[in-house]
């Protein structure tokens, strides 16, 4: 009961978390430079073209009348329409988000294997060659930047190697995608029966996934190591040897004692990931929602960057609020008052 009323109460929290962000969002994306008129009409506009596109947009009114607007526009569930393609943002957002959610489900499971399983051996062999070993490759890993890395796999992967498709996006140029499901192309495909594009989609997913994997999978090793190897090193862990259980049981033990910060950096990890692979996304053509985002900045498509920024927003307050609940859940000594 007593997480039920913790987790009632991080609940309450979401509102006005929400509301910082669409304040946070409106602010900001106000204050990128650039006229959007401008760059909608051209260099060749006239002042009387210019101005009859600002006012078609709202752009004339004043900054706290446009916010009014806008928030008025949120309670009724509009987030506005793309400066460009004239389509409702929330029919973007559905559009472009599953393709980046489904990169970001693979991405941070491999991650999390890699990472905790590199994390893991450091602390378990700890001063060993093989603790050595695996502290070199996650330091390099992490000091490889991902924009790097994926034009390095793209290298060896396809261009020298063959292995992998060339990254022009979740399918081939020559392969038609499934009937749109759920928008994860993997699901779909298993969905309509397409063993085919399935497998292509996965021949395609294999070098933006192996990007991020390889990247963030540092970060899940250095938590791992730093929280497991004092866990094995504790009272608890000497007398559960002491006891004669198995080193399985033993790690078993110790895992429990770690995995609060394990999880916690996960949390942390696909906050970061719902908005930062829109560069990975890019370099691959992956069509998600961070490449929209990206195509929306440069043309200054104010509606659509909103509409990113409070869709990861919220992304983000709902991964934080459902990790505090189950940390609180898993872990006793987490206080609820």
């Amino acid at each position: 009961m007593r997480v039920l009323r913790y987790a009632r109460r991080r609940t309450l929290f979401l509102p006005v978390g929400l509301l910082s962000v669409i304040v946070l969002a409106f602010l900001l994306v106000n204050a990128l430079p650039g006229n959007p008129a401008g760059v909608i009409a051209g260099p060749a506009a006239s002042p009387t073209e210019l101005a009859e596109i600002e006012r078609r947009l709202g752009l004339d009114q004043p900054l706290w009348e446009r916010f009014v607007t806008y928030l008025d526009n949120l309670v009724r569930g509009d987030l506005g329409s793309s400066y460009y393609t004239d389509r409702p943002i929330l029919d973007e957002i559905l559009r472009f988000a599953p393709a980046t959610l489904e990169l970001v489900f693979l991405s941070l499971t491999l991650a999390a294997l890699l990472g905790i399983g590199l994390g893991t051996l450091g602390a378990y062999r700890r001063g060993t060659v093989a603790d050595r070993t695996s502290r070199f490759v996650v330091t390099t890993f992490q000091s490889i930047p991902d924009f790097f890395l994926a034009l390095l796999l793209i290298y060896l992967l396809f261009y020298l190697a063959g292995w992998a498709p060339a990254p022009v996006g979740r399918l081939g140029l020559m392969d038609e995608p499934p009937p749109t499901v759920t928008g994860a192309l993997l699901l779909d495909s298993l969905l309509s029966g397409d063993m085919g594009t399935f497998r292509s989609a996965v021949a395609h997913s294999v070098l933006p996934v192996l990007t991020l994997g390889i990247y963030y999978s540092a970060y899940f090793a250095r938590s791992t190591y730093a929280s497991l190897a004092p866990a094995l090193e504790s009272k608890q862990v000497e007398f559960a040897r002491a006891s004669g259980l198995r080193e399985r049981t033993v790690l078993a033990y110790a895992f429990r004692q770690a995995r609060t910060p394990i999880l916690t950096y996960g949390g942390i990890l696909l906050a970061a990931l719902l908005g930062g692979a829109a560069i990975i996304e890019t370099i691959f053509s992956w069509g998600g929602f961070g490449e929209w985002a990206i195509d929306s900045i440069l043309q200054l498509d104010i509606p659509a960057v909103q509409g990113f920024i409070l869709a990861a927003g919220l992304g983000t307050l709902l991964a934080f609020t459902a990790l505090d609940i189950l940390v609180a859940a898993l872990d006793p000594r987490v206080r609820y008052d």
